[in-house]
């Protein structure tokens, strides 16, 4: 459960293994590509669902590749392939939904991917005596010391679909991702916070690497974990942390950014568990792209074969 980066990183580790994985994505996304095709076409957020379509792709190389293809020049300057895509497909078959299904279709996917709910609402907070509107607009708003409540607007139901597969999920992996703008949102939508309290399933909290000045200042994982189980009004089994420093050239341009690691020298009373899971590939910021991403990711090998130990589930 989850959006964005964070959420394809999980995936693309477990795919590997055998499990049946289905993606829970948060609907509250209005940035860059997202947000213009959901002030112009009127559709529902393609972003996220779109990155856990592609994770979860058996699907040639090619048509991959396509469905991440951004735009650097001219009218459809910064938007991508798959996005446009699901937009058009939802204009034709009339809902979101069924676009999604269509799409899994196409890519032949190996697990399903399901929107958390498939009301058009938008992420507010109230932020001092401000309120905020919009997803984008609060991850750029220094919330830390500030935020006073973060609710949906108007009101979003579940997507029956998202209760079926919390009912009869093995395990419920939330995380990684930004804490407000695309962890929360999820436990916003009514019926979710009481379906995961409800499930039997392992609860497992991927802890984020990075801190946010503007969000999440000197956070430690158990900051973390209890902005978490407060919005989710329960409790989660396990927390996975990272207690390894990215190099120093990163860390230099995160001080930059007024951003640091996650501290782990205080931790949950839950069942922790650290280890190395910062992947050292380099990732380069891609050209057409509308918003600055994370520098330091999550490993999705190492992720996954943490988690595939807490559920015991074999590699393929």
């Amino acid at each position: 459960m989850g959006g964005g980066t964070g959420t394809f990183i999980v995936l693309t580790g477990l795919k590997n293994y055998h499990c049946d994985l289905t993606a829970i994505v948060a609907m509250a996304d209005d940035g860059g590509s997202t947000g213009i095709l959901r002030d112009e076409l009127g559709v529902l957020p393609p972003g996220d669902v779109r990155q856990c379509l592609v994770a979860l792709a058996t699907e040639d190389k090619v048509m991959r590749s396509l469905m991440n293809y951004r735009f650097t020049h001219g009218t459809f300057r910064g938007h991508s392939f798959g996005n446009l895509l699901l937009s058009a497909l939802e204009k034709l078959t009339g809902n979101f939904d069924s676009a999604v299904e269509a799409t899994s279709k196409i890519l032949r996917i190996r697990g399903r991917v399901i929107p958390a709910t498939l009301g058009r609402t938008h992420l507010v907070a109230r932020v001092g005596k401000r309120t905020v509107r919009g997803q984008n607009a609060i991850h750029n708003t220094v919330l830390f010391g500030k935020l006073s409540r973060l609710y949906l607007s108007p009101s979003a139901r579940a997507n029956p679909k998202a209760l079926t597969a919390i009912a009869s999920a093995d395990a419920i992996i939330i995380g990684p991702g930004d804490l407000y703008s695309s962890l929360i949102p999820n436990f916003l939508v009514r019926g979710i916070p009481e379906a995961i309290k409800k499930s039997r399933a392992k609860k497992i909290l991927a802890c984020n690497l990075m801190s946010r000045d503007v969000h999440t200042k000197n956070f430690s994982v158990a900051d973390y974990t209890r902005v978490i189980e407060t919005y989710l009004n329960g409790t989660v089994d396990v927390v996975l942390y990272n207690n390894m420093k990215p190099s120093i050239h990163l860390m230099k341009k995160y001080v930059r950014e007024r951003e640091a690691l996650t501290r782990f020298d205080e931790l949950p009373k839950r069942h922790a568990i650290g280890g190395s899971f910062i992947d050292k590939t380099p990732i380069a910021r891609k050209r057409g792209d509308l918003i600055r991403r994370s520098l330091v990711r999550h490993d999705p090998k190492k992720l996954a074969a943490a988690m595939a130990r807490i559920v015991h589930i074999p590699h393929k």
